[in-house]
Formats: structure tokens, C-alpha cells, sequence
């Protein structure tokens, strides 16, 4: 009976907890500069769920190492569902490269939780115009062939997306460029456009518009497939380079322990807003693909790349 009674007042409790969720504004912790792609995401996303919730959605830039120091306020904030982190594929490769190097600042295998994928993006190398090279195996072959020619590249910090490609690819052919870190694409970006760095490269939806007016060029796409907004441009495995292969995505999580129903009224609510016909009509004009997954498949991914990353991170000694 002590047992039956027990479980009741359990469940009444979470009853409780999901009607009263949400009862103050929520914290949106975006791990780089504003104006790249995960904070314009994370704003239309906020904007939505601000409407649907009931609540104020606040947006905070926390840049910095790799996004590790966004990260980290989201892993040690309280599991209620008010303090929320929105990531990319830098989330995985930026994690295994710190914890490799001692200096982590959290666990990425136990102290989130996923509430969902928000949209896929496409991930694409790019150059400055200069660059005597139409696509990534050119510039391999130009680079080979021009040893002095000191070329740099761009990344948005130790162990993200760019860092870790342009290490495989040196790994890989034998070609060198020296690393130039940045705190978000969107610095990043300015520098590639004014010719300071030579090659660059992060989501697609942060260069599309600069691709499109020729600022700066694709040299090639890391998905697994062509990007719809640039069916000319060859992926990385086209092109002789599979080991770059990777899938681009932007996702929503909570620190670990946040009540189950907390994260199902999250997910729901997010999958509403990126499917909601203004905001995903937004989304697709930046090449962001509307997804809003399930928790279970945001953990996954996560998990998965976290897998596939770790060995070839470790192999390359990427440091910072």
C-alpha cells in the first residue's frame, strides 16, 4: 500500500512539474559570436519557442576554446530546463581534442543530455578568391607543387570542424598550412573575405551569401551527399578524400539529470518551431534543413561522432 501510494505521489509530482514548466525565462547559451550560423539558429528557434512557451528565451554568446567555455556553464547549471546549449559538429571534435589534452572542462559523455536536432546544415571548405584552386583536390596539387607558398587556414578554435579537417588532410597528403584560430565563423569568415587568411570553412548556412556573390569559394562539401544550394561544388569523397567526410547539424541540449518530461516538452516545442512554416522558410534560405529530432537521436549522433573523431584526433595529435 506504502509502495502503491508512493508511486501516485510521484507521479503527481511530475504531472506537477510538466504544467508548471516553464515558469521563468530560459537561458539559449550559444558557445560562439553572434552572427554565425548556431546563433542565428538559436534566435529563430528562441524567437518561436518565446511565443509557444510563454516565456522569454535569452539568447547569451559565451564564446571562446572551442566552444568548451559555453559548454561548460550549460554542464555545471542546474537539470531544470532553464539553461539550454545550442552546438554543432565543433561540440564533439572540440570535446575529444580537450579531454585528449587534460584540459576539459567537462565530460561530454555524461553531463548532457540531447533534447533534439534542430536542423542539418551542410559543412564546406572554403577559400579566399585568390586561391589558384576551383576545388579542394586543385589546391592540394597547387600547394604540393608551390611549397613556399605559406598558406593559412581558419578555424573557430582548437579542435572544431576546420582545425580537425585541415590536420586530416595534412595527415593525409603531406600538405602543410599554418592554423589561425578564431572565437566564431563569423571573424573567421571577415578574415577570409579580406584576404588575410587563405582557406576557411565551417557550416554552410555562415558562407552561402559570400559564396553566392563570389567573396570567397567552395572548394568542397563533408556531407555525405551534394548540398542542394550547391550542386557543382564535389564532396570530400568525390574528390579523393573520405577520411573528411562529416555530417553537419546543430542541436539543442540540457544538462544531464533534467527531468524526462522537461526534455519531452523541450523537444516537442523545438520541433514545432523549426517545422513552423515562417521559421523553417527562414532556415532553408540560410541551407539549413528543418529536423527536430527526437532526444534519443540528438544522444546518438553525439555519441557517434564522439567515436569516429576520437581516434583520428588522437592519431593527428591536434593541439592548440
Amino acid at each position: 500500500m506504502k509502495r502503491a501510494l508512493l508511486v501516485l505521489l510521484c507521479c503527481l509530482a511530475t504531472a506537477a512539474s510538466a504544467q508548471s514548466y516553464p515558469s521563468k525565462p530560459i537561458r539559449m547559451i550559444v558557445p560562439f559570436p553572434a552572427g554565425a550560423t548556431t546563433d542565428i539558429i538559436a534566435r529563430l528557434v528562441g524567437q518561436r519557442l518565446q511565443e509557444t512557451m510563454g516565456q522569454p528565451i535569452v539568447v547569451e554568446n559565451r564564446a571562446g576554446a572551442g566552444g568548451q567555455i559555453g559548454a561548460a556553464e550549460v554542464a555545471k547549471a542546474a537539470p531544470d530546463g532553464y539553461t539550454i546549449l545550442v552546438h554543432n559538429i565543433t561540440f564533439p571534435m572540440a570535446s575529444v581534442t580537450a579531454a585528449l589534452q587534460n584540459r576539459a572542462m567537462y565530460n561530454i559523455d555524461s553531463d548532457f543530455a540531447g533534447i533534439s536536432i534542430a536542423v542539418y546544415v551542410p559543412l564546406v571548405m572554403t577559400a579566399h578568391p585568390s586561391v589558384p584552386a576551383n576545388d579542394l583536390r586543385e589546391l592540394v596539387q597547387y600547394l604540393k607543387a608551390n611549397p613556399s607558398a605559406r598558406y593559412t587556414y581558419g578555424s573557430t578554435g582548437p579542435g572544431s570542424f576546420m582545425h580537425v579537417m585541415a590536420e586530416a588532410l595534412s595527415k593525409q597528403t603531406g600538405v602543410e598550412m599554418t592554423h589561425v584560430p578564431f572565437k566564431g565563423a563569423a571573424p573567421l569568415k571577415q578574415e577570409l573575405i579580406a584576404g588575410r587568411i587563405n582557406v576557411g570553412g565551417d557550416q554552410l548556412s555562415s558562407s552561402l551569401a559570400d559564396i553566392k556573390a563570389g567573396k570567397i569559394k567552395a572548394l568542397a562539401i563533408n556531407g555525405r551527399g551534394r548540398a542542394p544550394d550547391l550542386p557543382d561544388i564535389a564532396t570530400v569523397r568525390e574528390q579523393g578524400f573520405p577520411i573528411l567526410e562529416a555530417d553537419g547539424w546543430n542541436g539543442f541540449f540540457a544538462p544531464a539529470k533534467t527531468p524526462r518530461d522537461v526534455i519531452e516538452r523541450l523537444q516537442k516545442e523545438t520541433a514545432a518551431a523549426v517545422k513552423h512554416p515562417e521559421t523553417a522558410k527562414r532556415l532553408r534560405e540560410i541551407g539549413a534543413e528543418p529536423v527536430g529530432s527526437s532526444p534519443a537521436e540528438q544522444d546518438a549522433i553525439l555519441k557517434r561522432q564522439v567515436e569516429q573523431f576520437r581516434p583520428i584526433i588522437k592519431e593527428m595529435r591536434i593541439e592548440s
